[in-house]
């Protein structure tokens, strides 16, 4: 076989390994492609993922009577007249016309006691001031007949016409009328102190109240045996507690270091648990002279200025002492907030508002200074700010809270 021959039988590569080869170099390039989106992607979620850990500041209200405040402290609202009402006898509760809340005026018959007996009594002693009234009478009618006797006897007795003994007889019927007729005036006036002690008995069995006031509490029902003391057992002694709401007074604990700082008549502001949104005008009423050596403090009564219907006994009150009267423009509360979270972007003021998991850029208006507070509108009390890092903030980033110690 020749040469050439040999050549034609020759497996010709170059036009096969070209086509392999660039196959190979598109595979390389998509996993490349594949890995580098994987990381941008991965990129993208973590960022979308971040949270900022930040310092928080909370939107509260401001009085400017904190201004001028010289103490502050803390007590409670308590009625200066109170009473448990109960019953001078013993009996068994007949009916009661009162709840707790009910309003009463003095002299108001608020429950009865079981009283037939005593009324029986009251009616016993009417009929025997009849009796002595009757007796009255018929001695009444003995003494004009036996004067008139008597007269007569002393007329005939100066003629001769009757004897001594005739007159000394008319005589002694006249004095026994007379005594008599003593006697029945007696009689009445033993017959009236009698009936007045049977009414007044009967009048125990209705509890009455002893001054205009608001039932705090029911401690006795229909059916309850009532005693004065409650010493028998199942017994009740006070039928209801009742408070005049006119008397109500603030009693604060004043350290006896502070208590140069305070003077009666001095005006306060009362704040109270309950109403955290409503103020109160006060003043010092009284400076109660004794100490408590315990807490080594002086009770301090301060008086409302005003009265408001939702104020009741022993709600906790706060008590500020204050070193002039407040105006009405002191008792405009404003919106304040710590001037540090304060921040400006794109030309505007204001503040990353905490919403949930996120910080919203939120606009506010700054207003005056407040000592170390900030004026502010477009913010309401109570909403959360963010204190820093305002730097790494912006509207709509992720963010957590410092881990508590």
């Amino acid at each position: 076989m020749s040469t050439r021959s040999l050549d034609a039988l020759t497996i010709d590569k170059t036009g096969q390994m070209a086509p392999r080869r660039n196959s190979m170099s598109r595979t390389r390039l998509a996993v490349i492609l594949v890995v580098v989106l994987a990381v941008g992607a991965a990129a993208v979620t973590l960022f979308r993922n971040r949270s900022v850990t930040i310092e928080t500041a909370t939107v509260s209200l401001y009085f400017p009577t904190q201004s001028f405040t010289l103490l502050n402290s803390s007590g409670y609202i308590v009625a200066q007249r109170k009473a448990a009402v109960a019953s001078k006898i013993t009996g068994r509760m007949e009916w009661i016309g009162v709840e707790e809340g009910s309003k009463v005026s003095s002299g108001q018959v608020i429950a009865r006691l079981e009283n037939k007996d005593l009324e029986a009594s009251v009616h016993q002693a009417e009929a025997a001031l009849q009796n002595s009234k009757a007796t009255r009478e018929q001695s009444r009618a003995e003494l004009a007949d036996a004067e008139k006797s008597f007269q007569r006897q002393k007329e005939l007795l100066a003629l001769g016409i009757v004897s001594q003994s005739d007159y000394d007889s008319a005589d002694a019927r006249f004095k026994r009328a007379s005594a008599s007729m003593a006697s029945a005036e007696a009689g009445i006036a033993t017959a009236v102190a009698a009936l007045q002690g049977a009414n007044v008995n009967r009048g125990y069995s209705f509890i009455q109240a002893p001054f205009d006031a608001v039932v705090l509490t029911k401690n006795a029902d229909v059916g309850d045996i009532i005693t004065p003391f409650g010493a028998a057992a199942n017994s009740k002694a006070a039928v209801v507690t009742i408070a005049d709401l006119a008397s109500l007074q603030v009693e604060a604990d004043v350290s006896e270091s502070n208590l140069a700082q305070i003077r009666q008549g001095q005006p306060c502001e009362i704040t109270l648990d309950a109403l955290p949104g409503s103020r109160f005008r006060g003043v010092v009423h009284t400076i109660v002279p004794t100490a408590d050596r315990s807490k080594a403090s002086v009770m301090v009564k301060i008086r409302f200025l005003e009265r408001d219907q939702r104020i009741f006994p022993e709600m906790s009150a706060k008590v500020a002492f204050l070193q002039r009267e407040a105006v009405a423009a002191d008792n405009k509360a404003r919106i304040v907030l710590n001037p540090a979270a304060m921040v400006t972007r794109n030309g505007q003021s204001g503040v990353y508002l905490v919403v949930g998991e996120t910080v919203r850029f939120t606009a506010v208006t700054a207003g005056a200074r407040l000592g170390d507070l900030l004026e502010v509108a477009g913010v309401k009390s109570g909403d959360k700010v963010a204190l820093k890092p305002l730097e790494k903030l912006k509207d709509g980033d992720k963010i957590s809270f410092p881990e508590k110690k």
